[in-house]
């Protein structure tokens, strides 16, 4: 029998300075990725470092990993126009949520 505990995952969007790419993930530790993508490797050829996107502007919150990459998914599968809807939903401005995690 396997056993259920609850965790905590989250779907999150990224982008860049000027807010024109947007990175979409998932991860059992908010905080802690966000460091890890402010702050790279040396020599990282990620999508994240190739394109500057540092900032946190979208994120949703799961108990089962399994319904937050279902959800991750579903956001990467949207096009550019409704991901921004996504986003506004969330935060009308835009605004860099970094600090607020």
């Amino acid at each position: 029998m396997k056993i259920h505990a609850s965790h905590n995952y989250y779907v999150y969007i990224l982008t860049n300075k000027n807010k024109t790419v947007l990175y979409v993930g998932v991860t059992n530790n908010l905080k802690e990725r966000l460091y890890f993508h402010k702050n790279p490797l040396p020599f990282s050829k990620a999508f994240t470092s190739k394109y500057k996107c540092y900032y946190l502007i979208y994120h949703e919150h799961f108990f089962n990993i399994e319904d937050a990459i279902k959800r991750e998914k579903q956001i990467k599968g949207k096009s550019r126009a409704k991901k921004e809807i996504l986003i506004s939903e969330f935060n009308k401005n835009w605004s860099f949520l970094d600090e607020t995690i």
